[in-house]
């Protein structure tokens, strides 16, 4: 069939079908140079890399300032009671994060402020580092280093943090031989979900926070019966997790 400029008497023809379909289609805008920056600042392993970034340099400014002259120097005058303590449980969370053994700190925390006050300080602080060292890791370093997680004991452990996420993480934090960071990290970098993760920290923290805030609070009366039952709960445990780790060696090594 003719169209209306051929009926007409005119020159022009019909366009065939398949040609008008294909001039309709959108033309693909290219790739900008922001789109590709975008890209490659979000992707995994810039993640990554600004999380090693940001652990390094809150390591370095850590060891500029040295925490551990708390204990010997005490606590700057201008601050007292609970507003001391509440700066303090910021302090000590950050510090965790910056890989600041929590021994010392708990230890401060009871010489500074007493077995009460000094345990609330440290159990606060221990739930905002761990709260915020799995922020990190889940958003900076979950999605690069998952892939990574091919060796039979890191399976096992991604395995046991996922499914058995609570359970998990409380009997990390009630044995000792586990450090801090490691724990944050690895339920991290598993399938564990927020809120199990930080109810266990608090519950498996409670025992070997209080028995090192009793002893730095004790400390001055090394033979009180608190610091002697203080320094038993903190040996104990550790004992307790020697000879389990030791028993299980040879399933751990088993193929």
């Amino acid at each position: 069939m003719l169209d209306a400029t051929t009926r007409s008497g005119g020159t022009a023809t019909a366009t065939p079908p398949a040609i008008a379909t294909e001039l309709a289609l959108p033309v693909p805008a290219p790739v900008g140079l922001t789109s590709r920056c975008t890209r490659v600042l979000l992707s995994p392993w810039s993640r990554l890399s600004l999380l090693v970034v940001l652990l390094a340099g809150a390591a370095s400014t850590v060891l500029l300032f040295e925490p551990q002259r708390l204990l010997s120097d005490g606590w700057p005058p201008q601050l007292g009671g609970v507003a001391a303590a509440v700066v303090f449980g910021v302090a000590y969370g950050l510090c965790t994060v910056a890989f600041v053994p929590r021994p010392l700190l708990n230890l401060a925390a009871g010489a500074l402020f007493g077995s009460q006050l000094g345990l609330a300080s440290a159990l606060a602080g221990t739930v905002l580092g761990a709260g915020i060292a799995f922020g990190l890791g889940r958003i900076l370093g979950q999605d690069a280093l998952r892939p990574l997680l091919r060796g039979r004991w890191l399976k096992a452990a991604d395995g046991q943090l996922s499914r058995h996420g609570f359970r998990s993480m409380l009997a990390a934090r009630l044995f000792p031989g586990v450090p801090f960071w490691a724990a944050n990290y690895c339920a991290a970098v598993s399938r564990m979900r927020y809120v199990p993760f930080l109810v266990a920290t608090a519950l498996g923290s409670i025992p070997n926070t209080a028995a090192y805030v009793v002893a730095g609070a004790r400390a001055s009366a090394p033979t009180s019966p608190a610091f002697l039952i203080a320094m038993a709960a903190i040996a104990l445990p550790g004992l307790a997790g020697a000879i389990m780790a030791w028993r299980k060696r040879h399933h751990l090594r088993r193929p």
